[in-house]
């Protein structure tokens, strides 16, 4: 196994992560020669954070272009017209069918451009913590130079809030990888210092996110085997929280936690390794339909730990999503 494993990093990870970063050096390039700025989210940008980069499984390249996201789709397509500027590329397709982003094809990578960080029609406090990004996501003084090209990086504040709320809203309907927290625990080894931990405690407070971020951090430090002292000291109860609560309780540090609350943090590092809801989606409309309805009801524990709103809310604001994008369905 040990032999399959690093035949699969050196193959797989390795070869495919030096072709990533040259696409998303292309991709960069290209945008900056037609005026527009190229910021990556997620995968390259936690790829950084990594002891070693090139270990981190890539897939997509999620990008960033400071609210100019339609400009840069519409002087994509001029390159099906400029036979000279494309000869290096096969033609253009622009799927809109999806939320929050276009997606396209970039020399064999999908690259999905966000014209929203978050999709708004999902969940109703959506709408209000897409204008917080969006506002985080005007800063555009850090950045990378790649093979000659400068790729913008999203601020410590913006990549720590939109890397929690990804994960968790992966958690809580289709499942997150143990990956999504290491590349949560590595950016807080390497950017826990330029965090404003109180405004973003003060967020996921507000959001209904706290519990989950603080069970994140304990896993991180429990069992993925991160220094406690990374994260920081955070109450468990706040104005928020349940008032039966003792307002007395808190973290001197995330390895406190299991004490508190044991068979949830196991139950949450369980679900990401091995998910209680297993099924797999497949057949007609009817039945792909009855299948998301039967894992919206079996992750319901998880819906508590990551929204704000209640359950009957997301699930019409979730239908109401899916009828905008029926292709969603």
């Amino acid at each position: 196994m040990k032999l399959e494993w690093i035949g699969e990093v050196l193959q797989e990870y390795e070869q495919r992560y030096e072709q990533y970063k040259q696409v998303i050096a292309d991709l960069a390039g290209w945008h900056h020669a037609h005026g527009f700025k190229m910021m990556v989210l997620k995968g390259y940008a936690c790829s950084l954070d990594w002891p070693k980069p090139e270990h981190r499984p890539c897939g997509d390249i999620d990008i960033w272009q400071f609210g100019k996201q339609k400009e840069a789709d519409a002087a994509l397509l001029s390159l099906n017209e400029n036979q000279n500027e494309n000869e290096n590329h096969n033609k253009i397709e622009i799927d809109e069918s999806h939320h929050h982003h276009t997606v396209f094809e970039w020399n064999g990578f999908t690259v999905e451009n966000h014209y929203d960080f978050l999709n708004v029609h999902h969940h109703k406090s959506n709408v209000e913590l897409e204008a917080i990004l969006k506002d985080l996501g005007k800063d555009d003084t850090h950045s990378v130079m790649l093979n000659g090209e400068k790729v913008y990086l999203p601020s410590p504040n913006l990549h720590a809030l939109f890397l929690l709320r990804h994960s968790m809203s992966n958690f809580a309907s289709t499942g997150m990888r143990l990956r999504q927290l290491l590349d949560w625990g590595f950016f807080v080894k390497r950017h826990g210092e330029e965090v404003d931990w109180p405004w973003l405690v003060d967020v996921l407070d507000r959001f209904g996110m706290k519990r989950l971020f603080l069970l994140f951090n304990a896993i991180c430090v429990d069992d993925l085997g991160f220094d406690a002292e990374m994260f920081p000291t955070i109450p468990l109860t706040s104005s928020t929280s349940d008032a039966t609560q003792d307002s007395s309780s808190e973290l001197g540090s995330p390895s406190l936690l299991p004490q508190l609350l044991p068979a949830l943090k196991d139950r949450v590092l369980n679900d990401i390794i091995s998910p209680e809801f297993s099924e797999k989606e497949n057949g007609g409309f009817v039945r792909r339909a009855v299948f998301k309805y039967r894992r919206w009801r079996a992750n319901a524990w998880k819906h508590e730990l990551c929204f704000k709103e209640s359950l009957w809310s997301a699930f019409w604001s979730g239908v109401k999503s899916h009828l905008l994008k029926p292709s969603s369905i």
